[in-house]
């Protein structure tokens, strides 16, 4: 009996491609879920392989693509992106890898993206200075680890829907991103959403919602 049951139909009644988590899957289990997808013509995305698994895994199916830095996988035809409409923000280059996930995920959906990286509050003048170019984004993707501050100054000064993204840097109290996602949650900017720690897909998705909600 097959250990996976696939939603081949997510694309037609969501809009949304499916995706596999790969971290804890054997690459025996992913071979099996790709060939899957291959066969029905779909577009697959695997998130979380490392680069030793993606090997075998290529070894096995060569059509396969490693997006080493989003730690994903994709088999089938990527569409061609619009012009940017979502901001991908990272406080450090240690968010970087959740930020290339959801990059990923929208590149997967035909939805372009602009990425702004290191742009911290720990330096507020970087982010105030590439207030001009959010405000020709439809939406803001803002990815921080540490007390997770970033999303809170973002909703404080620029009008679009933004999402923030916890992430699992941080030295002890940062308790692998909980004091990421707490201070989000806490935030005092209105409407602020928040997703998973290190949910790069995830916030991906609520972009991708949004946006067609506004189309």
């Amino acid at each position: 009996m097959s250990e996976h049951r696939l939603d081949l139909e997510r694309r037609q009644r969501l809009g949304l491609v499916e995706a596999v988590w790969g971290e804890h899957k054997s690459t025996e289990q992913i071979i099996a879920i790709a060939s899957e997808f291959q066969r029905a013509g779909e577009l697959c995305l695997i998130t979380r392989v490392d680069a030793s698994k993606a090997l075998v895994i290529q070894q096995a199916i060569p059509e396969v693509v490693h997006h080493e830095q989003a730690r994903g996988l994709t088999l089938g035809t990527i569409p061609a992106a619009t012009t940017a409409q979502v901001g991908l923000l990272s406080g450090g280059s240690s968010d970087q890898p959740v930020l290339e996930e959801a990059e990923l995920a929208l590149r997967c959906h035909g939805i372009g993206s602009q990425c702004f990286a290191d742009v911290g509050v720990a330096g507020l003048h970087r982010v105030l200075k590439v207030i001009p170019e959010l405000k020709e984004l439809q939406l803001l993707v803002a990815f921080a680890g540490m007390e997770g501050a970033l999303p809170t100054v973002l909703a404080g000064l620029v009008p679009q829907p933004i999402i923030g993204v916890p992430v699992s840097v941080g030295y002890g109290v940062s308790a692998g991103g909980q004091a990421a996602l707490n201070g989000m949650l806490a935030s005092c900017a209105p409407g602020l959403t928040v997703v998973n720690i290190d949910n790069g897909y995830g916030a991906a998705m609520a972009a991708l919602r949004v946006l067609r909600g506004r189309g």
